[in-house]
């Protein structure tokens, strides 16, 4: 927030509390006579410090810092009782709590210090002051408003400034959790890479069937490795879907053809050419359905029952995919779709907040129920085309 806009709230907060300028007369009037019991309040707020090591291990410079401490809380106590709150004093006060939050000062210790300088304060004006009682009251009023503005200030910089460190903290714990993932993804094709190629630049004679299986080798672990690489893509920058009207058999069907299940696995397709056609991007939703299967595929060993069954529901089309593998932990069901969220030994656990991301750029949803040791259904939900001029491509 900009000082300007700082002040600007800064005001809001004087109208919400009812502030005015007969305040700023009576903060201005008690400010002579509280003057000489300054300096025994700040020993007093320094001396209750050293009782409490949470608040003391914040002071790193020893007692000429402590002084120097000293002496920018006598100014900070002028100025409140000085009656002159501009655009300069706000952007001090403010400072205050960003300066806590850099020292490391608990915000909880920010307000428990405050409320003992109110009370020093406030019995200052009640053994100084000569004249009428109900006046003497009202001082006191505008005095609390006026630290009860102060809080507001250095607790908004405290917490602005606080929330921008955790993001940060949290941008960077995630960029060393998708490193880290990605490290782990990379390492191994590429370690098979390295082995092929050392095997094919010193090996004595290889026979042709030895050369070609190393080359394959080697294509294989560069397309995953590519996989990795593309995966990471798709979440960081997914296009703008071209919505048309497909068919959902034919896209599931293209999605196997892509990434096929072995033969140890029982694949049973209930996709009826009676399904209306839905309004979806099909290069899109392959992606989606082929990261599915995979998953079903690697849920199971490669071995079980892989069930892709279709339903028009209402105006919707939904896609349930069933396997009969080791299914999902109720802990994790809820976190099964965050990205970098996995529960397989290898992979970056993007596959399926992408396929959720796609969807619901497509306009539709994925939803998942699962039974430990029995399997699970993700169900895929997606508009049906408008049956009138409809064209399936």
């Amino acid at each position: 927030m900009s000082f300007n806009g700082l002040f600007e709230r800064y005001r809001e907060l004087q109208a919400y509390v009812g502030w005015s300028q007969s305040d700023v007369a009576r903060i201005k009037e008690v400010g002579p006579l509280v003057e000489p019991f300054l300096a025994p309040l700040i020993e007093d707020f320094y001396a209750e410090i050293e009782r409490h090591p949470q608040a003391r291990k914040v002071i790193t410079g020893g007692e000429p810092q402590i002084e120097r401490l000293k002496g920018t809380l006598l100014q900070w106590l002028r100025e409140l009782l000085s009656g002159r709150y501009d655009e300069s004093y706000v952007s001090r006060r403010w400072r205050v709590g960003w300066r806590h939050v850099e020292i490391g000062l608990d915000q909880v210790y920010t307000n428990v210090a405050l409320s003992r300088l109110r009370t020093g304060l406030v019995r200052a004006v009640q053994e100084t002051w000569q004249s009428d009682v109900l006046e003497q009251r009202a001082t006191v009023r505008s005095l609390n408003k006026l630290l009860d503005l102060d809080l507001a200030i250095i607790e908004d910089a405290y917490q602005a400034e606080y929330s921008t460190r955790l993001q940060r903290s949290e941008r960077l714990a995630t960029l060393g959790q998708v490193a880290g993932g990605v490290a782990h993804e990379l390492r191994n094709p590429l370690n098979v890479v390295k082995t092929s190629v050392f095997y094919l630049l010193n090996a004595r004679n290889p026979t042709p069937e030895k050369r070609a299986e190393h080359l394959k080798r080697i294509e294989r672990h560069v397309d995953l490795a590519d996989g990795v690489i593309t995966a990471l893509s798709s979440f960081a920058k997914m296009p703008v879907p071209s919505l048309n009207p497909i068919r959902i058999d034919d896209v599931v069907q293209e999605a196997l053809e892509a990434d096929p299940v072995s033969d140890e696995v029982d694949l049973k397709l209930e996709l009826p050419r009676t399904l209306p056609s839905i309004l979806a991007d099909r290069d899109q939703l392959r992606v989606v359905f082929g990261n599915l299967i995979r998953n079903a595929r690697d849920a199971m060993s490669n071995k079980g029952t892989l069930s892709i069954t279709g339903s028009h529901v209402e105006d919707r089309v939904a896609v349930a995919i069933t396997d009969t593998g080791v299914g999902i932990a109720p802990e994790d069901l809820g976190r099964i779709m965050e990205p970098l969220f996995s529960t397989k030994a290898r992979g970056l656990g993007l596959g399926l907040s992408i396929a959720r991301s796609i969807l619901e750029k497509n306009q539709g949803s994925l939803s998942v129920k699962s039974e430990p040791g029995h399997g699970s259904t993700f169900t895929v939900l997606l508009a049906a085309a408008p049956t009138t001029g409809e064209t399936a491509s």
